[in-house]
């Protein structure tokens, strides 16, 4: 135990002793259906280091990540997004990017803009089309 935290929990599949349809795994290092740590692996995962389908926390790894850095499918970052679809108030790399601050993917929103089609201020694409002067 750390604090009221244990070390470490896992949690997968149906827990029967509290009549609940999937684990919900509580630690410092957490893996389960429902994940909440430090260290969070699960399906769905809520911590500082993330992993999972839907992964939320400091930085996020999954299908759907969100965080202030996130990797994934559909990837949201507060500074950095890298993935299919790409969203950053700072730096955004995928197929579509839209980043407040750069962009780079085939599609790439942002002031600086880099990618087939860029659209932003400081662009450099196949297609550019300057959004603001």
């Amino acid at each position: 135990m750390i604090g009221s935290w244990p070390l470490y929990d896992i949690a997968i599949g149906p827990d029967l002793e509290r009549n609940e349809k999937q684990g919900k795994a509580k630690g410092i290092f957490a893996i389960g259906d429902h994940a909440v740590g430090v260290v969070a692996l699960g399906k769905i995962a809520k911590g500082g280091l993330a992993s999972g389908c839907v992964a939320m926390g400091g930085i996020a790894l999954g299908s759907v990540g969100i965080g202030v850095a996130s990797l994934g499918g559909l990837a949201v970052g507060v500074l950095f997004a890298m993935g299919g679809t790409a969203l950053s108030g700072g730096v955004a790399l995928g197929g579509l990017a839209i980043g407040l601050w750069t962009a780079m993917g085939a599609v790439a929103i942002g002031e600086n803009a880099y990618g087939a089609v860029a659209i932003g201020k400081c662009l450099k694409g196949v297609l550019e089309i300057q959004l603001f002067k």
